[in-house]
């Protein structure tokens, strides 16, 4: 995966906005308005931090190298992908899917309504 696969890939998501809070160097993509992936422009190789169940988190970085506590983020929940080839890119996407989803699940039900009318 690069990161133009990894921004269609995001972007292909019902309602995804992409944004640049952070400056001109950090891809945020966001859905009702909060973050479910954050990935650095220049970082070689690509890496990315998706937001992930604690107890799932710690399963992940104890079975994948490439998988590691979030950097610059709450540890607790999210992790740094470093897109080195030792995950697939099926694994690759099933962690952006489950990050998008818990971020859908926690936005209010009127929220979750709407994304439900914008699937694409």
């Amino acid at each position: 995966m690069d990161i133009e696969s990894l921004r269609d890939y995001c972007l292909s998501k019902p309602a995804v906005e992409e944004t640049l809070p952070f400056g001109p160097d950090t891809l945020v993509y966001k859905v009702g308005g909060k973050i479910f992936l954050l990935c650095g422009m220049n970082s070689e190789p690509l890496q990315f931090n998706v937001k992930c169940d604690p107890e799932k988190a710690i399963e992940l970085r104890e079975r994948y190298d490439c998988v590691q506590p979030g950097y610059h983020m709450n540890k607790k929940h999210w992790n740094t992908i470093v897109v080195d080839g030792a995950a697939s890119n099926t694994l690759l996407k099933e962690w952006i899917d489950d990050s998008y989803e818990l971020i859908v699940k926690s936005l209010p039900a009127k929220a979750r309504e709407q994304l439900k009318g914008n699937k694409k």
